[in-house]
This record gives structure tokens, C-alpha cells and sequence, in this order.
């Protein structure tokens, strides 16, 4: 894939927010439920810099956890299978990507990784990088449904 993916934080994606627009990319944004236990921040307005935006809310927690928060291992991430979708549009028309979370270290390094590891098998390179904790979950659900997609 010669397409770049970029993991980001919350304050990186403002700092881009108030730049000029991006040609060729998508955004990928996770952003915290408003019950959220860390933070109950709005998600980020894109509009003026892209186009293409796939925005998921989402809690960042661990499969230990699931029942603290009312749900299954099969209710979390539900937008798997379309994010996926927009993943593939997104590569096939040669755009790069940008992957943005609240701190940029766990649910937008485990969609990196799902994509690295889906379209180069790469994807340990972001699990061994010591500035990334990426969401197992996040992960295991995202290139699931990237290898479902086919």
C-alpha cells in the first residue's frame, strides 16, 4: 500500500482543524461517548479541511469491561463493517489517511494497525512502537471486517 496512515490525538486534530484543507485524504475520528468516564468532548468539525470523514463514537475500553458499560463483545464497535467500506473506497482512490483519537495512542493506533496489518501485514509495527496502546478490540473487530470485505 503506498497510501500514508497517520495516527493523531484530539490536539494535533485541532491544530489541522484550523490549517488548510487536505486534498486526498480521508479522517478516521473516534471520539468518546458523551457518558464517557474521561471525557465528554464534542466530536471535531472537519467540514472545512474534508470531505471525507467517517467519525465513530466509541468508548475506550477493554473486553474485561464490556458489562461495566452495558455491552457485549458483538455490541461493541458496530460500525466495523462500515468503516471498513470506507477504508477500501478510501485506499482504492489513492487517499491517505489519518487516524484521530482523544489522545492518539489507542483507538486510532488499533485502526492503524488493522490497516497496516490488513493491506501489508505490518500491522505489529504500531503495537511495537512504545508511543501507541492500541485498542485490542478496536483491532480485532476492524480487520475482521476488512478481511470479511473482500
Amino acid at each position: 500500500m503506498t497510501n500514508r496512515i497517520e495516527i493523531i490525538s484530539r490536539n494535533d486534530a485541532e491544530k489541522l482543524i484550523a490549517g488548510k484543507p487536505l486534498d486526498h485524504t480521508a479522517i478516521i475520528s473516534f471520539y468518546d461517548p458523551s457518558r464517557g468516564r474521561l471525557s465528554d468532548s464534542e466530536p471535531l468539525d472537519y467540514s472545512q479541511i474534508c470531505d471525507r470523514v467517517f467519525m465513530v463514537e466509541i468508548h475506550d475500553i477493554d473486553i474485561e469491561v464490556l458489562p461495566d458499560f452495558g455491552l457485549t463483545f458483538d455490541e461493541y464497535f458496530p460500525e466495523a463493517n462500515a468503516l471498513a467500506g470506507f477504508i477500501k473506497k478510501a485506499v482504492s482512490d489513492g487517499c491517505d489517511i489519518i487516524c484521530q483519537c482523544e489522545y492518539g495512542q489507542s483507538r486510532s493506533a488499533a485502526c492503524a494497525a488493522a490497516i497496516r496489518e490488513y493491506y501489508d501485514g505490518d500491522g505489529i509495527k504500531v503495537f511495537a512502537d512504545y508511543r501507541y496502546y492500541p485498542n485490542q478490540m478496536v483491532f480485532n473487530k476492524l480487520l475482521n471486517a476488512l478481511k470479511k470485505s473482500n
